[in-house]
């Protein structure tokens, strides 16, 4: 891999996943692998699991890992060409970016969407002028417009609690929130679950929460979220702000709240979400303190997703 923005980057899904299993099984078995190599993290947004799990994955590697989070400790950074720099920003990202280039053997980082333009949101414009101007490999740790570290870790986590020799029949449900979110996270899961091809893949959400089409592909869409999830083995629950109506609360019905009577109607299913959560707004206590919860090891296995993106960059080097 040359980089690592979405699945389009990646040759096969399957191996990926692959991969990062065996990593879970042996750690330390490329312990050399990054010897002598860095890794720049870099923030323009908090992050917990992503920067944690990233930095144990290097390690892991022998890799250094060095985090920078450029929207407390950095300048401010124009991100447009050709303007007149005679405003708040400080910095272009031709030069910071080129930059970190000659620091790191390889760039990560994480921006999140502005959730007003959706045309510029939509473009990638912050990471693709990384990409452009950095020079060395680029990992996402989440864009505005998807989240591939987590998602790998979706499918990895899917993998591992399913033996059976059928397709595990898997539902991504909105849920409510108290403020609009990106659509980052559920368009990166229905993508990653539509390259990976080893699921019945079902999205439900009341109707305005319709995903960009070039994400959601050909999973089927039911507006009748206890209809979607009969008989689903996997349920992976996330809230998102209109994509149509852009960034915005459309609907906040507390009805779509996941809980054990919506648990009850699945088939024992284990229930996902990439975490942080709303207790008792997306996910109820009872659900996520319960046996068919599995959010702890799916955040446990974004250390070997991170593990297997950065050591195929690194063989590939």
């Amino acid at each position: 891999m040359k980089q690592f923005i979405s699945t389009a980057d990646v040759p096969s899904v399957p191996r990926l996943v692959d991969i990062a299993l065996n990593y879970k099984a042996d750690p330390f078995r490329d312990k050399e692998l990054g010897k002598n190599k860095t890794v720049g993290m870099i923030f323009l947004n908090p992050s917990l699991r992503t920067r944690l799990s990233t930095q144990v994955a290097a390690k892991n590697l022998g890799m250094e890992a060095i985090v920078f989070n450029i929207d407390k400790e950095g300048w401010a950074l124009e991100m447009n060409d050709g303007v007149v720099m005679n405003g708040n920003t400080t910095e272009h990202v031709k030069e910071a970016a080129a930059v970190m280039g000659q620091y790191f053997d390889i760039l990560a980082i994480r921006t999140f969407p502005g959730l007003k333009n959706k045309e510029e949101d939509y473009t990638e414009k912050y990471i693709n002028q990384f990409i452009k101007y950095a020079g060395v490999p680029v990992v996402s740790l989440e864009s505005a417009t998807l989240h591939p570290l987590q998602s790998l870790t979706d499918v990895i986590t899917i993998k591992e609690h399913w033996n059976q020799p059928r397709k595990p029949k898997v539902v991504m449900t909105w849920a409510p929130h108290v403020k609009a979110l990106p659509q980052a996270v559920p368009n990166s899961f229905a993508q990653w679950i539509n390259a990976w091809g080893e699921a019945d893949f079902v999205i439900t959400h009341p109707e305005g929460y319709e995903l960009d089409e070039k994400f959601s592909g050909n999973a089927r869409i039911e507006y009748d979220q206890n209809k979607a999830l009969e008989g689903a083995d996997f349920v992976y629950v996330k809230n998102w702000s209109s994509y149509r109506d852009y960034g915005k609360i459309i609907n906040s019905d507390p009805s779509w709240t996941f809980t054990n009577e919506k648990l009850a109607l699945t088939n024992a299913a284990k229930v996902m979400h990439c975490l942080p959560v709303r207790r008792n707004v997306v996910i109820a206590d009872e659900v996520l303190d319960g046996p068919q919860s599995i959010v702890i090891q799916e955040a446990g296995n974004r250390v070997w997703a991170a593990q297997a993106v950065l050591s195929e960059i690194l063989k590939g080097k």
